[in-house]
């Protein structure tokens, strides 16, 4: 078969279309016209002999044939992002661009404090921050999506590269008024199952809090957000725990520290092993614990004695 019918830039439509089950979302992700996309990938099915996608009214599904094709269709996009940082400038930090993203119970609390240091130790690098849930993240970083992630440890992910920035302490958030902020009153283990409150499912933080303590009122409605929590607790529904850095004075909500042991969780930035800019990721990553011990955040650099949550 003549190579000559086949782009990236077709596979780069495939696999947006894969990844929203949408025509319409992937021509915007895409920056192109609703019809030419599908034009062009119906050109590229007919060219192949291959119905990638099973199109109705309503969907779009993606044959069992066409999921092999997206794969293999990744995987191809990922060699050629490859090819263009070989041909990068090597003058330049990253070859010029990062992108950075972080998960969502970090990403809003800590870029906004830190970007600032990271411009001035980066002057020339266009940095495209984003945030998101670990494994989806993850994913994204494995399939070369992203170039790093700030991220909790421990990182299962034997494919990418790790480096500690800091250790960021959990505190428990009630009701003003709440037991748990008088003296000797419970900690996160010791209340009622049914004040845990936690957020919803794919967030690290959930399960860090249920390895702080498994006892969880099935009844007990989740929090899509940190944010979400914090209202929720306001309301006087429960208590949850919440990162250092989430912390704010307009929270209507009271603190109180935990115990060291088991209530902190270790931030990292993660990168691929494959990745050829290692010794640059590890250069930013001192960057990182650089501009977090001149900043009073609340968190801690490293220690060999820490125990990571998770």
């Amino acid at each position: 078969m003549n190579l000559s019918g086949l782009s990236l830039r077709d596979l780069e439509y495939v696999v947006a279309i894969a990844d929203h089950l949408s025509f319409v979302r992937a021509a915007e992700q895409c920056r192109v016209a609703q019809p030419s996309l599908s034009a062009q990938v119906r050109k590229l099915e007919t060219w192949m002999g291959l119905m990638i996608f099973e199109r109705t009214t309503r969907r779009v599904l993606i044959t069992p044939e066409g999921r092999q094709f997206v794969d293999q269709a990744r995987k191809v996009l990922q060699e050629a992002r490859q090819l263009f940082m070989v041909a990068r400038n090597t003058a330049l930090p990253f070859g010029g661009s990062l992108r950075l993203a972080a998960i969502s119970t970090l990403g809003p609390y800590l870029f906004p404090r830190i970007l600032p240091h990271l411009r001035t130790d980066y002057p020339e690098l266009t940095m495209v921050l984003g945030e998101g849930l670990t494994d989806d993240l993850a994913a994204k970083l494995s399939e070369g999506d992203l170039d790093a992630v700030l991220l909790s440890l421990p990182q299962p992910d034997l494919s990418l590269s790790t480096a500690a920035i800091f250790d960021e302490p959990f505190f428990l958030a009630c009701p003003h008024g709440h037991a748990a902020m008088s003296k000797g009153g419970p900690n996160w283990d010791g209340l009622r199952p049914e004040e845990r409150l936690l957020l919803e499912e794919g967030h690290c933080l959930r399960e860090q809090a249920l390895a702080a303590c498994s006892v969880v009122d099935r009844s007990n409605r989740h929090g899509t957000s940190l944010e979400t929590l914090k209202y929720m607790v306001a309301a006087g529904e429960g208590c949850t725990l919440v990162p250092a850095l989430a912390i704010a004075d307009k929270d209507a909500v009271a603190y109180s520290p935990q115990p060291a042991a088991g209530f902190v969780r270790r931030i990292a930035l993660a990168w691929r092993r494959s990745d050829p800019r290692d010794e640059e990721f590890k250069i930013l990553a001192s960057h990182l614990r650089s501009i977090i011990a001149t900043l009073d955040l609340g968190v801690s650099l490293p220690s060999n004695n820490t125990k990571d949550m998770g």
